[in-house]
């Protein structure tokens, strides 16, 4: 009897549990949790710490600094006692970075993406889907269906099937939802021609740029300047301060009476604590040192290309990186686990992506450049996963 089917016991509502838990382990998508000490003496190529802020003492002290100042927490919703004067000045600084009219800052990613979404999209509205996009984007068009948008899925990073989706709708507001860096393989979405789409039929363009702030772009200012859609009045993105910026945190960037529309409407903002102080001034003081030294942004991006083209050399089947994720495919799920696990133990750790948490059911493993990593550190891991492969 699978999961689903299991009649809970007399008194026991959670009985279904262990054939749930049975049922992964057969299939060997066991997730563990493995708390890490602060200092491991492995390299790390499982985070998304890009551009090597999250240890950099200006940032550190910036965000030590800020709790000092401000406290541990925001205290409440930014609408009632969580708005600080840091928070308004990494939004304006953020969307003078990015080209937009405005930007607002939310406790994470997540919370931002479900927020665009969810007060965009709706009654009345279609709602046109990259299939690979992330589970934070999938859940916020969960949302919004069930306050009755139309939701229609299009081919991954398919441009004209997108522009099928929009011509087929009927109703008056239309949506396209695309990631920009796809977080799986680094793939990159054609994001001016989903713009181009866009318009042909009066839709706007919302993107997730979480996996481009900071690596996409000459100077890392992400996929919006890239595209030539800066201070778009179509376009809407978000962002995540916790992956190239190294603190915590999420912002939506884009015209101001969006903007605007979102403080009045986003449940995520509205009624969710404002983010700590400490990761505010983190990603500000993360965000100044990338734009006085946007090599960084250069650096991450070529490391990237090297791992790719230096496994596939070696006969594995590494991903053609756009950005700074490189995935490598594994042959199962239980062998991807254990070609980490073995990574690890010989000083390198990777991230290990297994289903459902990859939209095409294939295991890989991934690895996220970094632009502090030296270049022995690069030859060092590559060494280790090719070995352990």
């Amino acid at each position: 009897m699978s999961a689903s089917e299991h009649r809970p016991a007399a008194g026991d509502p959670f009985s279904w549990l262990e054939a749930a838990a049975e049922a992964r382990a057969a299939a060997g998508l066991t997730r563990r949790l493995r708390p890490r000490p602060a200092r491991e003496g492995v390299l790390d190529l499982a985070g998304n710490d890009y551009l090597g802020m999250s240890r950099h003492p200006v940032v550190v002290r910036a965000a030590a600094d800020a709790a000092a100042h401000w406290g541990a927490g925001a205290t409440g919703s930014r609408l009632v006692s969580g708005s600080t004067s840091l928070h308004a000045q990494l939004e304006e600084e953020l969307a003078d970075f990015y080209g937009t009219e405005a930007a607002l800052v939310f406790s994470s990613g997540y919370a931002a993406n479900i927020a665009m979404v969810a007060s965009l999209g709706g009654a009345g509205t279609v709602l046109a889907c990259d299939r690979y996009n992330h589970a934070s984007l999938i859940d916020a068009t969960r949302l919004a269906k069930a306050a009755g948008g139309h939701v229609r899925l299009f081919g991954h990073r398919d441009t004209e099937e997108a522009a099928a989706r929009l011509s087929e709708a009927t109703l008056p507001h239309r949506l396209v939802i695309s990631d920009t860096v796809f977080s799986v393989d680094g793939d990159i979405a054609d994001v001016a021609g989903l713009a181009r789409v866009c318009r042909a039929h009066g839709a706007a363009l919302l993107i997730d740029d979480a996996h481009g702030l900071g690596v996409i772009g000459e100077a890392g200012n992400g996929s919006l300047r890239s595209a030539g859609l800066a201070n778009a009045g179509d376009v809407v993105t978000s962002v995540t301060l916790s992956k190239a910026l190294g603190a915590q945190g999420g912002a939506i960037l884009g015209p101001r009476r969006v903007i605007d529309h979102m403080v009045q409407t986003a449940r995520t903002f509205i009624f969710d604590t404002g983010l700590a102080p400490a990761a505010v001034g983190g990603a500000l003081a993360a965000l100044r040192l990338l734009r006085a030294e946007p090599e960084r942004a250069q650096r991450v991006r070529a490391i990237a290309r090297h791992l790719s083209a230096s496994l596939n050399a070696a006969g594995l089947r590494a991903s053609t990186p756009d950005a700074a994720v490189v995935s490598v495919l594994a042959s199962s799920p239980d062998a991807a686990v254990t070609w980490a696990q073995r990574c690890c133990t010989a000083g390198v750790r990777v991230g290990c992506f297994r289903p459902p948490s990859v939209p095409d059911g294939r295991a890989r493993l991934r690895l996220t450049a970094r632009a502090d990593l030296t270049d022995a550190d690069v030859e060092r891991a590559l060494e280790i996963v090719v070995e352990h492969s």
